[in-house]
């Protein structure tokens, strides 16, 4: 199978050389450490062969122990699994692909409300741990049906896309999400964001909106797309949901709508 001739396999640490590096140190520590025990066990992994490929086999070992109780022997079986191996393999990355599609928005491509609200409760739960801010933008495209009902579905989606872009580029920490909440309304999540901090990224992708100037005939902000924020952020106590800080931001997206759209409503949120 692995195209070694008998006299290949001289010592042990020919067997050990001929595990993919990727593998060898646990499975030659397994192995030693069952064998010594006197534990009949197996193992898979990637075996080197003769023309230089790795190919993936699974290891049956069986342990003879001599009328002590010790271990005299191993006598061990290798079988080819690499066809499986490999299908199990295309498995899972299409069941991560998968799951990595259901966590995203089909139009945006960034995160959908199902990953936000997975995000939110994880980050909840650590902020109220280690005791440190969190903040949430909620955000709204200003006069959006009118947009749809000048240009059409098929430009305000691309104008859904931009927005998202846009965001994206703001929010490029590693812990930050932006997400598509509904409709036109996008969120943005920062963990252990203090409120003047999240006021000036609310302000900085405001305004980098501004400067792309996508087209609005029906906007009375300069013929172009704005979008009015609602900036919020505490430190989770005992006692406090995360439904309710995502309620209160809301809140203040309305509070930047009521006062005349295409601003920033920023505000420390008391449950």
């Amino acid at each position: 199978m692995l195209g070694w001739r008998t006299e290949d396999w001289d010592t042990v640490q020919d067997w050990v050389d001929r595990i993919h590096p990727d593998e060898r140190d646990q499975v030659v520590h397994r192995c030693v450490e069952l064998s010594q025990a006197g534990v009949d066990h197996e193992a898979d992994y990637r075996a080197l062969t003769a023309d230089q490929r790795y190919v993936w086999v699974r290891e049956t070992v069986h342990v003879l122990r001599n009328a002590q109780g010790g271990t005299e022997a191993l006598v061990g079986f290798i079988f080819d699994i690499h066809e499986r191996k490999q299908t199990e393999q295309r498995l899972l990355a299409l069941q991560r692909e998968l799951q990595a599609l259901s966590y995203q928005d089909s139009l945006t491509r960034v995160a959908n409300r199902r990953r936000f609200d997975e995000a939110l409760e994880q980050a909840w739960a650590q902020a109220q741990a280690t005791q440190t801010p969190l903040s949430l933008l909620v955000l709204d495209i200003d006069f959006f049906k009118q947009l749809n009902d000048c240009y059409g579905h098929q430009t305000g989606d691309q104008a859904l896309v931009q927005v998202a872009q846009a965001l994206a580029q703001v929010c490029d920490k590693c812990n930050d999400l932006v997400a598509r909440y509904g409709g036109e309304e996008f969120v943005v999540l920062l963990p252990k964001v203090c409120l003047d901090i999240a006021r000036q990224v609310a302000e900085r992708f405001r305004r980098l909106l501004q400067e792309q100037a996508i087209p609005h005939a029906r906007s009375p902000f300069g013929q172009q797309v704005t979008v009015s924020i609602g900036a919020g952020s505490l430190v989770p106590q005992p006692g406090q949901d995360c439904a309710g800080f995502v309620h209160a931001v809301d809140q203040l997206l309305y509070a930047a709508k009521n006062a005349g759209r295409n601003r920033v409503v920023a505000q420390a949120v008391l449950l």
